[in-house]
């Protein structure tokens, strides 16, 4: 079997293709950067780290490497003859290799209409069905019906966290040893893909927000807290027994929403969660407080891993949820001078207030509970 995954980066390496290779695919990456891609070729294999106390190793074998800009034909020429096409580029780089993609599947629908599977392995929601949207635009009307049969983008969620590193060895990795891939089966066409380690689901939107509102809102939490009492790690923030105790006190209340929405059972859901916080403890990993900080006016979204469970939990349950409210305050305080968002958020609530920068950011109305308690408790923290 042959697998065509786009992107040679850390999680490209470290997770999608370490799975398909147990897998027993055959995998080309297809990449833009020449010197991974050159290294790949002349290597043929590389090493996958697990951080943890053992640091136990997996030799990934039978590598092989295209560049999309240097090598186009033998990119489309893989793409037609491919059993799993998947993606580790990135949200913003969809569009980018939509149009080689589109090249490839118009050139396969000719000489190999057989099923294939492309799933975009994002850190984002539909990301297959974007990259689907991207493609569609590069075909014609007449074309989308066979797409249509014969190409099923499903939808998925990832998680493995895969810290920043710098190698002696380039192609090297470390990854956690934790990870999750959850596909959804409403696109298949045929037979379920083969991938050892995923999980196939009918319904992804609940192991979205699962992760979503335990593994990103834990972080965020961790991360505003940290830098507010000037801590330099997620390590070094959770090991501080007050913001530990704030990251489980959150972690609660968006479980507690997860439990009601989803009927996910409680006990089981109290597990993940402990596992999600050894996860930021593990001292294998170290994570820069304002790497994870960064985009704090994304991360203020109506529906993102802060206002979402916040709001969701305030409807459900009519309470005010003081964990979540602290860290969207530590948010509010994230003032780091080298991420664009934080400089103008700080405008923005300089401007505004508080009020009128949750009002423009996560939609909430001036008036909120939330927005009261919020401000509460950022005048506190300030």
């Amino acid at each position: 079997m042959l697998a065509v995954h786009f992107g040679a980066g850390n999680i490209g390496r470290g997770f999608i293709w370490s799975l398909l290779s147990q897998s027993g695919y055959e995998v080309v990456f297809v990449d833009i950067n020449d010197e991974v891609v050159c290294l790949l070729k002349e290597k043929q294999e590389y090493r996958v780290i697990i951080a943890d106390e053992h640091k136990q190793e997996q030799l990934i074998r039978n590598v092989s490497a295209v560049n999309s800009q240097t090598e186009r034909e033998k990119v489309i020429d893989y793409i037609t003859k491919a059993h799993l096409i998947t993606t580790a580029v990135g949200p913003h780089i969809l569009p980018a290799i939509a149009t080689i993609l589109a090249e490839g599947l118009q050139k396969r629908a000719e000489i190999n209409q057989t099923p294939l599977h492309i799933i975009a392995c994002e850190n984002m929601i539909g990301g297959s069905e974007v990259l689907k949207s991207h493609v569609f635009a590069k075909i014609s009307e007449a074309d989308k019906p066979l797409f249509e049969k014969y190409y099923g983008f499903l939808n998925c969620a990832v998680d493995r966290i895969v810290p920043n590193q710098k190698n002696e060895d380039p192609l090297s990795v470390m990854v956690e040893p934790f990870y999750e891939w959850v596909i959804e089966k409403r696109n298949i066409i045929g037979d379920i893909p083969p991938i050892q380690g995923a999980y196939f689901v009918d319904d992804l939107k609940p192991y979205i927000e699962r992760k979503l509102f335990t593994v990103n809102t834990g972080h965020a939490i961790a991360s505003y807290l940290g830098y507010y009492k000037k801590l330099q790690t997620i390590q070094e923030a959770m090991n501080d027994g007050e913001i530990r105790s704030d990251v489980e006190k959150a972690l609660q209340e968006s479980g507690a929403v997860l439990v009601k929405k989803y009927g996910w059972n409680e006990n089981e859901h109290q597990t993940y969660i402990q596992k999600i916080i050894q996860r930021f403890m593990n001292p294998s990993i170290s994570d820069e407080v304002v790497r994870v900080a960064r985009s704090p006016i994304r991360k203020l979204g109506a529906n993102d891993r802060l206002i979402g469970p916040a709001t969701q939990y305030y409807d459900l349950l009519g309470q005010v949820p003081l964990g979540l409210v602290k860290g969207i305050a530590a948010l509010l305080l994230f003032d780091y001078e080298n991420d664009d968002e934080a400089v103008a958020l700080q405008k923005t609530i300089q401007e505004t207030g508080v009020e009128g920068a949750l009002y423009q950011y996560s939609q909430l109305e001036k008036d909120h509970p939330l927005v009261i308690a919020i401000k509460d408790q950022w005048q506190h923290l300030k």
